[in-house]
């Protein structure tokens, strides 16, 4: 609750998108998960689609949302 995550967030992204040119990067995270939603909806993120038993997880596979931000969207705060 202090922004510590967002502000990790947006330096690890920082990084993908300026030192390493990545072009996309994607978080996929399990649709009960309100404050991973959260964080990367704030980051920039937008839910790109839902993937239905996407990973084995403690032996069950569990759904996921997938949430994507292109570099050309990503704006670092200054």
């Amino acid at each position: 609750g202090q922004g510590l995550m967002y502000e990790g967030m947006l330096l690890v992204m920082n990084h993908a998108f300026r030192k390493f040119r990545l072009h996309r990067l994607e978080a996929n995270i399990q649709p009960g998960n309100q404050a991973s939603i959260a964080l990367v909806r704030k980051c920039g993120f937008v839910r790109e689609g839902f993937s239905p038993r996407y990973l084995k997880i403690h032996g069950r596979w569990q759904d996921h949302e997938r949430w994507a931000i292109r570099s050309e969207d990503f704006q670092y705060p200054l």
